[in-house]
Protein backbone atom coordinates (compact mmCIF):
# COMPACT_ATOMS: atom_id res chain seq x y z
CA UNK A 1 0.00 0.00 0.00
CA UNK A 2 1.80 3.74 -0.76
CA UNK A 3 2.27 5.75 2.36
CA UNK A 4 -0.31 8.35 2.49
CA UNK A 5 0.82 11.56 1.53
CA UNK A 6 2.00 14.19 4.79
CA UNK A 7 -0.13 16.71 5.44
CA UNK A 8 3.06 19.19 6.21
CA UNK A 9 6.50 18.89 5.94
CA UNK A 10 7.36 20.51 9.86
CA UNK A 11 8.37 18.55 12.04
CA UNK A 12 6.64 17.28 15.17
CA UNK A 13 5.64 18.31 18.29
CA UNK A 14 2.97 20.05 16.29
CA UNK A 15 0.92 20.71 19.31
CA UNK A 16 3.49 22.92 20.68
CA UNK A 17 1.68 24.04 23.92
CA UNK A 18 -1.63 24.13 26.01
CA UNK A 19 -2.50 26.60 28.85
CA UNK A 20 -5.30 27.06 31.46
CA UNK A 21 -7.95 30.26 30.43
CA UNK A 22 -8.79 31.40 34.14
CA UNK A 23 -11.52 33.25 33.35
CA UNK A 24 -13.25 30.75 31.50
CA UNK A 25 -12.89 28.16 35.06
CA UNK A 26 -16.61 28.57 36.51
CA UNK A 27 -15.90 26.86 40.23
CA UNK A 28 -11.50 26.09 40.96
CA UNK A 29 -13.49 23.79 43.76
CA UNK A 30 -14.56 21.91 41.29
CA UNK A 31 -12.41 18.54 39.56
CA UNK A 32 -10.32 18.96 37.76
CA UNK A 33 -9.73 22.42 38.80
CA UNK A 34 -8.86 22.15 42.10
CA UNK A 35 -5.99 19.66 41.50
CA UNK A 36 -2.76 20.81 42.32
CA UNK A 37 -1.52 20.64 38.59
CA UNK A 38 -3.88 24.00 38.35
CA UNK A 39 -2.87 25.70 41.61
CA UNK A 40 -1.92 29.15 41.30
CA UNK A 41 -4.12 29.11 38.22
CA UNK A 42 -1.27 29.49 35.88
CA UNK A 43 -0.82 26.29 34.49
CA UNK A 44 0.90 25.71 31.07
CA UNK A 45 2.63 22.81 29.27
CA UNK A 46 5.31 23.27 26.45
CA UNK A 47 5.85 20.37 24.20
CA UNK A 48 9.86 20.74 22.49
CA UNK A 49 10.06 17.26 21.79
CA UNK A 50 8.33 14.89 19.85
CA UNK A 51 6.96 12.57 22.75
CA UNK A 52 6.11 13.48 25.57
CA UNK A 53 5.49 11.55 29.00
CA UNK A 54 3.30 12.23 32.14
CA UNK A 55 3.67 10.19 34.76
CA UNK A 56 2.20 10.20 38.57
CA UNK A 57 -0.36 8.30 41.20
CA UNK A 58 -3.81 7.26 40.21
CA UNK A 59 -5.89 9.94 40.55
CA UNK A 60 -3.62 13.09 39.94
CA UNK A 61 -5.33 14.17 36.69
CA UNK A 62 -3.15 12.21 33.72
CA UNK A 63 -5.96 10.90 32.01
CA UNK A 64 -8.25 13.72 32.33
CA UNK A 65 -5.00 15.98 31.19
CA UNK A 66 -4.68 13.63 28.30
CA UNK A 67 -8.58 13.49 27.58
CA UNK A 68 -8.61 17.22 27.53
CA UNK A 69 -5.85 17.62 24.89
CA UNK A 70 -7.94 14.57 22.71
CA UNK A 71 -10.93 17.28 22.89
CA UNK A 72 -8.78 19.77 21.49
CA UNK A 73 -7.19 17.59 18.97
CA UNK A 74 -10.83 16.90 18.18
CA UNK A 75 -11.13 13.62 19.32
CA UNK A 76 -14.02 11.37 21.25
CA UNK A 77 -13.19 11.23 24.87
CA UNK A 78 -13.37 7.44 24.04
CA UNK A 79 -10.70 7.28 22.19
CA UNK A 80 -10.01 6.77 18.32
CA UNK A 81 -9.70 8.86 15.74
CA UNK A 82 -11.15 12.06 14.42
CA UNK A 83 -14.63 11.76 13.83
CA UNK A 84 -14.88 8.16 15.46
CA UNK A 85 -17.66 7.59 18.43
CA UNK A 86 -17.08 3.83 19.51
CA UNK A 87 -18.33 3.98 22.22
CA UNK A 88 -21.91 5.54 23.89
CA UNK A 89 -20.90 7.33 27.05
CA UNK A 90 -24.09 10.10 26.46
CA UNK A 91 -25.10 9.19 30.08
CA UNK A 92 -21.61 8.81 31.59
CA UNK A 93 -21.30 11.08 34.33
CA UNK A 94 -17.47 11.82 34.41
CA UNK A 95 -16.91 14.39 31.57
CA UNK A 96 -14.11 16.12 33.01
CA UNK A 97 -11.61 15.99 30.16
CA UNK A 98 -14.04 17.53 27.79
CA UNK A 99 -14.72 19.93 30.49
CA UNK A 100 -11.57 20.87 30.73
CA UNK A 101 -10.59 21.32 27.28
CA UNK A 102 -13.13 24.30 27.54
CA UNK A 103 -11.11 25.89 29.65
CA UNK A 104 -7.75 25.20 27.72
CA UNK A 105 -6.26 26.87 24.95
CA UNK A 106 -4.04 24.96 22.22
CA UNK A 107 -0.67 26.52 20.71
CA UNK A 108 -0.24 24.64 17.05
CA UNK A 109 2.18 24.83 14.25
CA UNK A 110 0.66 23.53 12.11
CA UNK A 111 -2.79 21.95 13.64
CA UNK A 112 -1.94 18.93 12.64
CA UNK A 113 -4.96 16.57 14.31
CA UNK A 114 -4.65 13.44 12.31
CA UNK A 115 -4.05 10.91 14.37
CA UNK A 116 -5.61 8.37 17.23
CA UNK A 117 -6.51 9.03 20.89
CA UNK A 118 -5.20 5.70 22.10
CA UNK A 119 -7.37 4.20 25.64
CA UNK A 120 -6.71 1.11 26.89
CA UNK A 121 -9.91 0.39 28.85
CA UNK A 122 -11.97 1.85 25.09
CA UNK A 123 -9.37 -0.45 23.27
CA UNK A 124 -12.40 -3.58 22.12
CA UNK A 125 -14.64 -1.23 21.58
CA UNK A 126 -12.57 0.49 19.07
CA UNK A 127 -11.62 -2.27 17.71
CA UNK A 128 -14.86 -3.62 16.78
CA UNK A 129 -15.48 -0.14 15.44
CA UNK A 130 -12.63 -0.52 12.88
CA UNK A 131 -13.80 -4.17 12.17
CA UNK A 132 -17.00 -3.12 11.23
CA UNK A 133 -16.27 0.22 9.37
CA UNK A 134 -13.96 -1.95 6.75
CA UNK A 135 -16.50 -4.07 6.54
CA UNK A 136 -19.41 -1.68 5.56
CA UNK A 137 -17.54 -0.31 3.13
CA UNK A 138 -16.65 -3.59 1.35
CA UNK A 139 -12.94 -3.95 2.68
CA UNK A 140 -11.36 -6.55 4.70
CA UNK A 141 -11.20 -5.46 8.29
CA UNK A 142 -8.15 -5.03 10.31
CA UNK A 143 -9.46 -7.87 12.84
CA UNK A 144 -7.13 -7.05 16.02
CA UNK A 145 -9.20 -8.91 17.75
CA UNK A 146 -8.36 -12.19 16.77
CA UNK A 147 -4.76 -11.84 18.43
CA UNK A 148 -4.03 -12.27 22.11
CA UNK A 149 -5.21 -8.62 24.15
CA UNK A 150 -1.16 -8.06 23.98
CA UNK A 151 -0.57 -8.80 20.71
CA UNK A 152 -4.00 -6.73 19.68
CA UNK A 153 -2.43 -3.46 21.16
CA UNK A 154 0.79 -4.04 19.22
CA UNK A 155 -0.84 -4.83 15.54
CA UNK A 156 -2.92 -1.67 16.69
CA UNK A 157 0.04 0.75 17.10
CA UNK A 158 2.11 -0.47 14.49
CA UNK A 159 -0.84 -0.67 12.16
CA UNK A 160 -2.04 2.92 13.12
CA UNK A 161 1.41 4.62 14.30
CA UNK A 162 3.65 4.77 10.99
CA UNK A 163 1.24 7.52 9.85
CA UNK A 164 1.80 11.54 10.14
CA UNK A 165 -0.64 12.88 13.22
CA UNK A 166 -0.46 13.43 17.01
CA UNK A 167 -1.00 10.06 18.81
CA UNK A 168 -2.14 10.28 22.53
CA UNK A 169 -1.37 7.36 24.52
CA UNK A 170 -3.55 6.46 27.83
CA UNK A 171 -1.36 3.67 29.34
CA UNK A 172 -0.46 1.61 26.81
CA UNK A 173 1.38 -1.04 29.14
CA UNK A 174 -2.29 -2.36 30.77
CA UNK A 175 -2.00 -5.50 28.31
CA UNK A 176 1.40 -5.38 27.42
CA UNK A 177 4.00 -8.13 28.74
CA UNK A 178 7.53 -6.30 29.80
CA UNK A 179 8.21 -8.24 26.09
CA UNK A 180 6.05 -6.44 24.39
CA UNK A 181 6.52 -2.85 25.87
CA UNK A 182 10.06 -3.11 24.42
CA UNK A 183 8.27 -3.62 21.46
CA UNK A 184 6.24 -0.31 21.96
CA UNK A 185 9.41 1.37 22.75
CA UNK A 186 10.83 0.72 19.29
CA UNK A 187 7.88 1.75 17.38
CA UNK A 188 8.07 4.79 19.59
CA UNK A 189 11.70 5.56 18.53
CA UNK A 190 10.97 5.17 14.85
CA UNK A 191 8.24 7.54 15.12
CA UNK A 192 10.52 9.76 17.02
CA UNK A 193 13.46 9.92 14.21
CA UNK A 194 10.53 10.06 11.84
CA UNK A 195 9.72 13.55 13.16
CA UNK A 196 6.56 13.27 11.68
CA UNK A 197 4.49 11.86 14.72
CA UNK A 198 4.21 13.87 17.82
CA UNK A 199 2.80 11.39 21.01
CA UNK A 200 2.10 12.55 24.00
CA UNK A 201 1.62 9.55 26.54
CA UNK A 202 0.43 8.58 30.42
CA UNK A 203 2.17 5.80 31.46
CA UNK A 204 2.87 3.82 34.67
CA UNK A 205 5.56 1.85 33.23
CA UNK A 206 9.05 2.13 33.88
CA UNK A 207 10.04 0.84 30.52
CA UNK A 208 8.14 3.10 28.68
CA UNK A 209 9.51 6.22 30.91
CA UNK A 210 12.72 5.27 29.88
CA UNK A 211 11.81 6.12 26.28
CA UNK A 212 15.06 7.88 24.52
CA UNK A 213 14.48 11.45 23.66
CA UNK A 214 11.50 11.52 25.35
CA UNK A 215 10.94 14.42 27.73
CA UNK A 216 9.48 13.05 31.29
CA UNK A 217 6.60 15.01 32.90
CA UNK A 218 5.70 13.95 36.89
CA UNK A 219 2.06 15.30 38.36
CA UNK A 220 2.59 15.70 41.83
CA UNK A 221 0.63 17.39 44.99
CA UNK A 222 3.07 20.27 43.58
CA UNK A 223 2.16 20.38 40.23
CA UNK A 224 3.77 19.40 37.40
CA UNK A 225 7.14 19.22 37.07
CA UNK A 226 10.01 17.87 34.45
CA UNK A 227 11.91 15.09 35.97
CA UNK A 228 14.20 11.88 34.59
CA UNK A 229 13.13 8.64 34.61
CA UNK A 230 15.49 7.40 37.32
CA UNK A 231 13.80 9.92 40.07
CA UNK A 232 10.28 8.62 39.56
CA UNK A 233 8.64 6.69 42.59
CA UNK A 234 7.70 3.79 39.89
CA UNK A 235 11.41 3.36 38.62
CA UNK A 236 12.90 3.71 42.53
CA UNK A 237 10.06 0.95 43.38
CA UNK A 238 11.24 -1.57 40.89
CA UNK A 239 15.02 -0.37 41.27
CA UNK A 240 14.48 -1.38 45.37
CA UNK A 241 12.37 -4.80 44.41
CA UNK A 242 14.74 -6.17 42.12
CA UNK A 243 17.89 -5.11 43.98
CA UNK A 244 16.26 -7.44 47.10
CA UNK A 245 12.84 -9.24 46.60
CA UNK A 246 12.62 -10.30 49.57
CA UNK A 247 13.38 -7.76 51.78
CA UNK A 248 11.21 -5.55 49.93
CA UNK A 249 8.42 -7.76 50.05
CA UNK A 250 8.74 -8.13 53.70
CA UNK A 251 8.87 -4.24 54.37
CA UNK A 252 6.16 -3.34 51.84
CA UNK A 253 3.41 -6.41 53.08
CA UNK A 254 4.47 -6.44 56.50
CA UNK A 255 4.75 -3.15 58.00
CA UNK A 256 1.61 -2.21 59.06
CA UNK A 257 1.82 -5.71 61.66
CA UNK A 258 5.46 -4.19 63.16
Amino acid sequence: MAPRKQLTRLKAPYLKRILLEPARVEDWEKYPWNLPIFRGQEFQLEFTTPITIIVGENGTGKSTLLEAIGALAGYDEAGGGKGYRPVDHSAAIDKSGAALADTLRGHWLPKVTAGWFFRAESFYSVARYLDQAALDSGGAPPDFLSWSHGEGFIRFFEERCRRQGIYILDEPESALSPTRQIELLKLLRRMDRSGTAQVIMATHSPLLMACPGARLFRISRFGLDPVDFQDTDHFRMMRNFCSDPDGFLTEALYEDEA
